[in-house]
């Protein structure tokens, strides 16, 4: 669940941990839940949860056996922030009458096209909207990479945050 204050919700900021660590395997290579949950510090009964949602959604596949666990289904330059963050969390707006996919009115709205809070975040939503309609899955391992291999500690800590 996410709160007033997230832009993403925790379950989104696992899966995309998730998603990096099988990207950087490459596209068909499996890893199991169980060693992405210890690479990624992610709680294994939720991880789980999240994988599921993450194959019923196309993101992931799975495969059973020895060299069993999941790998990434799609290209990562193909999927964007946007796509991913809006099938884990919904939309990705801060007010419910600026969401792109999922418009509705807010509640104690008088007259949107006064609303001054609605007019201070729009501009804000907007610029957020596009850098996560821009930027890849492959742009995030990117960012990951490079912002890890400049601390000195890649391999060790997959997701750092860096990629908005």
């Amino acid at each position: 669940m996410r709160t007033e204050a997230d832009l993403i919700s925790q379950r989104s900021r696992y899966a995309l941990k998730a998603l990096i660590n099988l990207a950087r395997l490459g596209r068909g290579v499996a890893r199991s839940t169980r060693l992405i949950a210890e690479q990624e510090a992610i709680p294994g009964t939720f991880l789980e949860q999240i994988m599921i949602d993450l194959k019923r959604s196309g993101f992931v596949g799975s495969r059973r056996g020895k060299d069993g666990g999941y790998y990434i289904a799609h290209d990562p330059g193909t999927l964007t922030l946007a796509t991913i963050l809006r099938q884990i969390d919904g939309p990705v707006a801060p007010l419910p009458c600026l969401s792109k996919t999922s418009y509705r009115r807010c509640e104690d709205c008088r007259d949107e096209a006064a609303c001054m809070l609605r007019a201070i975040l729009a501009e804000t939503h907007a610029a957020t909207l596009a850098v996560l309609e821009k930027r890849t899955l492959g742009d995030a391992l990117a960012q990951a990479d490079l912002v890890l291999s400049e601390s000195g500690r890649f391999g060790q800590d997959v997701f750092v945050g860096a990629f908005i």
